[in-house]
Parts: structure tokens; C-alpha cells; sequence
């Protein structure tokens, strides 16, 4: 038996029986990437199958995320937990073998892929975690940082414009030790590329400062050699990330070769029995000879040695630097400070724009907590994202130059930025920020809802909330992100009014297992005597009234400043009124229902809720009586002082409201 050339058709044959099984799939890819993953699995890849929380292991993403059948073909011949019966369950309910591969549900995933090129720009954050773990912690003869990045991706992947941001960043910053798999064969859904995809591949990644290599499966189909050079060859340059174009048939093997109709569906009883003839495939369907699985075992004892190895340079490293490798530890178990125990953290007296109240929090923080690391879309100066260098602690900028910098500039690439600071947050070691305007959360939403799949504690600064941007008019002002991003399961959106409120959403964010937006303004914003660690709540009661309330005024943010003095306007009126501050809806719904119900009770009718936003968040506190003031259209330019009254954002409109409201309960 050719044990390399039976395993890499194991590959195919078991990835297109699964698929075939579940009667839905996207059998092209394994069949056409077998020799590549078998090359990479085989020969390079510095994993322990049973132990994929090793620090120092490579990392392998499969940003082509529709093959994953792929994926678990892989971890089912290299002992990495999937069994012949979950290739069977291959996107069944309940598998360990979904439809995509998902982070956190599947052994041996690093990250959750499928949206195509997001794979790419999660393997960039990777690499660039490992650049600074390795300038922090690594000492002469002591490399305890020291793995790769590897990504496998289609043409796909390179058509969505993430995957040039993330190139071109990476490229821009030496990633050497990333190197890109490019599986091209040519194919998508609609047929050849040629239709939509006919750049120079070689001459845009060269444009981005990468080197690049050539391996022709198609002219010598299974050339696990030629691979094997390119990968020795990308690993040689240091300087440079690398990209291998590794020209495939797309369903390599079987009738429906080099065609769309392979791309994502069964290839059918009958070609999947024509493809284990040609491939000389001779055995009963989920089955595979034991010569391949101790084949594979090989790869297998060899990252457990590596680890071992490892281990016992760690040992070392801990003797000779003792305090490096306790910083070290702490980074990768991903240790927080006792926030209760930082002093001054909610303290502020004059007003400030939350932007600014964030920027002293951040900086607080930072001095604490090593491991927090981020930066801005270009707009460090307008977000106040930037960590300060003070006289005891230098921070500096991640560059090429400096990979030990924690203030990353991502440049206009918010898309890539979001997903970098996902790859960033999973390869471990770092807790990751990043920032940019709020209405530009369009542009990282596909990045920030992967988060939130996830449940990775990256921390969105998203400033200049309102229709107070004022002058850059409808363009820059957002309206819809606040109920677009409240809409994402698992992702927290704190808009502050305050800066105690700020720093309570900072404590929340750097707390939780989830990610988490803070939204904050551009103008100054008022310190409240009522306000503090109760926003830790999500909602609370920040000025109250004596006895029943006859109504109560919501709001976040900036508009609280409205509720505020339209509750005193009313009591001019003898009407009681409650402020009720809701800086995070998502953190409210996770109170007991007697807490909620004593900050809004169900026996208030009357309420106003008041938002410079669209509405549609508030109809659940709002209730049959209750009114809004909110923003039913777009903004438009002028000062943001005449913006919010042009808009009905005044203490008149908000006491005419809380009287109508009172008005509908009678």
C-alpha cells in the first residue's frame, strides 16, 4: 500500500461520504484540497491532537469554512475526537460536525468560519498575537512564542474585500510567520471565476509585500513534495507573510471534476461510487484502513513530543526569568484585575464626552491589565483609543519595528480590524479593544456578530453615537446600528451617560465572556451624584421621586441629560416622574424580574422612553401607553446644538410626551 497516497484519498472519500450521507455539502473542496491539508497535517503542522490548548501550537484555520468536511475528515484520521458515527451525523442536529465549523463546539476549531475571507482575517490577528507574545516574552534560548499561522482559502475568500484589508495589514507589518494556503481551482457557485475574478493574484499579494509561491496540483495531481518545499520555502522568509497558490481541481477524483455542480452539492450515489473507482477506493462507506490511522498517529506523537519538548523549556524559562513567565501565565490564562480594588475608577467631576471618560478608564485599565491591547480604524485621535505612555510604563505603537507595541493602528480597514481582534482574542494572551465611529459598526458588524457566535470578550469602542456629530451630517450620524446591534444575541451594547456609567460598561466588558460595544459621544455629558456601579445592571433608577411615580422617563446616553430635567419641569406640574438610565439593555434582561420590576414597574403605565435613535428598541419598556422620542429618519448637517431641538429632542417635548402618556392611562 502507498500508505501517503491511500491517506490522502481517505481524505476525499471519507469527506464526500459524509456529505453525501447528509444529502447536502460542499464536496469540491475536500476532494480538490486533500493533498494540501494532508501535506500540512502530515509534515508541518505543530499540533498535540489531545491537547489543542497548548500555547505554543500552530495554528490552522480553514477560512474556506464550507469544506468543512474537510476539517473533520482531518481531525477524525489524527485522533483529534471525531469519530466514524459524527462523520456520520455530518450536519445533523446536536453533531459535533455542523454545517460550518464552529469555535468552541468542535474540538480541535480554532474559529468559526464560513463567511468567506473572515477565516483570513483571523489568522492575520493570530499572527500578529504570536509577533508580540514572542517580542514580550521570548528571551536568547528561550523561544517559548514560536508557532505559525496557517490558513487554507478559496477564491472565494479572496474576492470579499476583508481578505485584502487583512493581506494588505499583514503585509504592511512583516507577518512571517503567516503563511496562506490558496486553493485555486478556478470554481465558484455561478461557475469559473472568469466572470468576476480575473486579477493578477500573484501581482496583488506581491503589491502587499508578500512573497509568493506555485505548487500545480493539476499538472501533478498529489505533488505532496512540491508543497513541502513551498511551506520550507514560506517558513524561510521572515520578513514577509506568504502566500502559496496551489492550483487544484475543485472535486479532484470524481465525474464531477472541475465543475460548479461539485461546488455545494452531493456528487450523488452514482459519481461517488465512479470517484472510489477511479481513486481505487475499496472499502465499505466510513471506512478506513489501519495503515492510514497509524500513518497519521506519527504526525500526531510528534506534536506531543513537541509539547513535551516545550514543557520542559518552559520549566527553564520559569527558573531564569520567574516574573516573565508569571506575567506570561496570567496573560494566557487570561487574568483580570480586581476592578472593585482600582482607585479613583469612578471618579469625575467636571462634564466630559464619554469618549473622554473612556480614554482616562482605558488608560487606568491598561496600566493594570498588560494583556490589553487595541486601536483604532485611523481614527485614534477622534475615538481617544490610544493607551498613554507615562513615565513607568511604555506602551508604544505595534509595528514591524515593534511588535512589543500594544497600540495597534489598523488603518481604514474596519471590516479586517473587527476580525483581527477576534483572531487576536482566540489565539490567547491578549485581551483586545479596537475603535472606530459608531456608524462605521456597519462596516465590522460581520466581524462583531462572529464574536458574539463565539463568545469572545473583544471590547468595541464605537464613538460619535448621535445626530450630536453634528456638522459631518446623515452620513456619519447613526440612527438604526443601536437596535442593529442590540438584535445580536450575546453582544452587550452599553451607551453610557456618564462617566461612572462608563466606567461600569469598561468593568462589564473587561468582565464577561462575550463581546461588548461601548457607545459613546462626541459632546460633553453630565456627571450624575445618582449614577455608578449600578449600571453595572444595565438599568437603574438615577433619580427617583417620593412614593408612585405618575411616569417614568428612560433614556441612554446623552438624552438622560433630557430626562433629567424634564422630570424637575414636571414636578413644577406636580407630576411625580422617575429617571430610569438604561445604559444596557442586554445586562437588564439578566436581572431577576423582581429587580426589573422595582426599577420599572409593571403598575407605571405612563413611561417616555428617549433616544436619539431609531425606536424600535424601546416598545418593550414603552409599553400600550408609553411614548418615545427618538429619531424616525435620517439626521442632517448643522451644530449639534441645533440639531437635537430641530429633532424634538428638548425638555418640552420630552414633559409634553410624559403627559400624554399619563393622559392614554387615565
Amino acid at each position: 500500500m502507498d500508505v501517503q497516497k491511500t491517506t490522502i484519498n481517505a481524505i476525499r472519500i471519507l469527506s464526500a461520504e459524509a456529505i453525501e450521507k447528509a444529502k447536502s455539502g460542499h464536496p469540491g473542496l475536500p476532494m480538490g484540497c486533500a493533498p494540501i491539508a494532508y501535506t500540512l497535517f502530515q509534515k508541518f503542522l505543530k499540533i498535540n491532537p489531545k491537547d489543542m490548548a497548548w500555547d505554543n501550537r500552530d495554528r490552522f484555520i480553514l477560512s474556506a469554512g464550507h469544506g468543512s468536511a474537510l476539517n473533520y475528515t482531518l481531525f477524525h484520521l489524527y485522533g483529534m475526537g471525531i469519530t466514524k458515527d459524527d462523520l456520520m451525523s455530518f450536519r445533523q442536529l446536536g453533531s459535533k460536525t455542523p454545517g460550518h465549523p464552529e469555535y468552541g463546539h468542535t474540538y480541535g476549531v480554532e474559529t468559526t468560519t464560513g463567511p468567506l475571507g473572515q477565516g483570513i482575517a483571523n489568522a492575520v490577528g493570530m499572527a500578529l498575537a504570536e509577533a508580540h507574545l514572542a517580542a514580550k516574552y521570548n528571551k536568547p534560548n528561550f523561544p517559548i512564542v514560536d508557532h505559525y499561522t496557517y490558513a487554507i482559502c478559496g477564491d472565494g475568500c479572496l474576492e470579499e474585500g476583508i481578505s485584502y484589508e487583512a493581506c494588505s495589514f499583514a503585509g504592511a507589518n512583516n507577518l512571517g510567520k503567516l503563511i496562506l494556503l490558496y486553493d485555486d481551482n478556478d470554481i465558484t457557485i455561478e461557475g469559473d471565476t472568469d466572470v468576476t475574478f480575473r486579477e493578477d493574484v500573484e501581482g496583488r499579494f506581491k503589491a502587499q509585500n508578500w512573497q509568493v509561491l506555485h505548487v500545480d496540483f493539476v499538472a501533478s495531481p498529489d505533488d505532496v513534495d512540491a508543497l513541502a518545499n513551498a511551506i520550507n520555502a514560506a517558513k524561510a522568509c521572515a520578513d514577509k507573510p506568504s502566500v502559496i497558490i496551489c492550483k487544484t481541481h475543485i472535486g479532484y477524483g470524481s465525474p464531477l471534476e472541475g465543475s460548479a455542480k461539485c461546488h455545494g452539492a452531493p456528487l450523488g450515489a452514482e459519481n461517488l461510487a465512479k470517484s472510489k473507482e477511479k481513486l481505487g477506493w475499496d472499502y465499505a462507506p466510513f471506512e478506513c484502513p489501519q495503515e492510514v490511522f497509524d500513518h497519521c498517529a506519527v504526525a500526531a506523537n510528534a506534536g506531543a513530543d513537541a509539547q513535551s519538548k516545550w514543557n520542559e523549556l518552559f520549566a527553564a524559562y520559569e527558573k531564569a526569568y520567574p516574573e516573565l513567565a508569571a506575567d506570561y501565565k496570567k496573560a494566557m490564562a487570561g487574568e483580570k484585575p480586581d476592578f472593585d480594588s482600582v482607585e479613583g475608577l469612578y471618579d469625575f467631576e467636571k462634564p466630559m464626552a464619554t469618549r473622554q471618560t473612556s480614554a482616562k478608564v482605558l488608560n487606568q485599565l491598561a496600566a493594570l491589565m498588560p494583556q490589553l491591547m487595541g486601536g483604532s480604524a485611523d481614527l485614534g485621535p477622534s475615538n481617544l483609543s490610544e493607551m498613554k505612555d507615562t513615565d513607568d510604563i511604555k506602551y508604544g505603537t505595534f509595528s514591524a519595528d515593534n511588535y512589543a507595541g500594544r497600540n495597534m493602528h489598523y488603518g481604514i480597514r474596519e471590516h479586517a480590524m473587527a476580525a483581527m481582534a477576534n483572531g487576536m482574542q482566540l489565539h490567547g494572551g491578549i485581551q483586545a479593544y479596537c475603535a472606530t465611529f459608531f456608524v462605521f459598526s456597519d462596516y465590522c458588524k460581520p466581524a462583531m456578530r462572529l464574536s458574539a457566535l463565539m463568545k469572545l470578550p473583544v471590547t468595541y469602542i464605537m464613538t460619535h453615537d448621535s445626530i450630536g456629530v453634528g456638522e459631518d451630517g446623515p452620513t456619519h450620524q447613526p440612527i438604526e446600528q443601536l437596535i442593529m446591534l442590540r438584535s445580536v444575541p450575546g453582544l452587550k451594547v452599553y451607551r453610557p451617560a456618564d462617566g461612572k456609567e462608563t466606567a461600569a460598561a469598561w468593568v462589564s466588558a473587561l468582565s464577561g465572556n462575550e463581546p461588548t460595544v461601548l457607545v459613546l459621544s462626541r459632546q460633553n455629558l453630565p456627571q450624575y451624584a445618582g449614577s455608578g456601579k449600578a449600571a453595572l445592571k444595565g438599568g437603574y433608577v438615577l433619580e427617583d421621586c417620593d412614593g408612585t411615580p405618575d411616569v417614568l422617563l428612560m433614556g441612554t446616553g446623552s438624552e438622560v441629560e433630557l430626562c433629567v430635567k424634564a422630570k424637575a419641569a414636571l414636578a413644577e406640574k406636580g407630576v411625580k416622574a422617575r429617571v430610569v438610565s438604561m445604559p444596557c439593555f442586554e445586562e437588564f434582561e439578566k436581572q431577576s424580574a423582581e429587580y426589573k420590576n422595582s426599577v420599572i414597574p409593571a403598575d407605571v403605565k405612563a413611561r417616555v422612553c428617549v433616544e436619539a435613535a431609531c425606536p424600535y428598541s424601546w416598545y418593550k419598556y414603552a409599553g400600550d401607553c408609553g411614548e418615545t422620542v427618538c429619531m424616525t429618519g435620517f439626521g442632517a448637517s448643522a451644530p449639534a446644538g441645533t440639531l437635537f431641538p430641530h429633532f424634538g429632542f428638548t425638555v418640552e417635548n420630552v414633559v409634553e410626551k410624559a403627559l400624554a402618556s399619563i393622559a392614554k392611562t387615565k
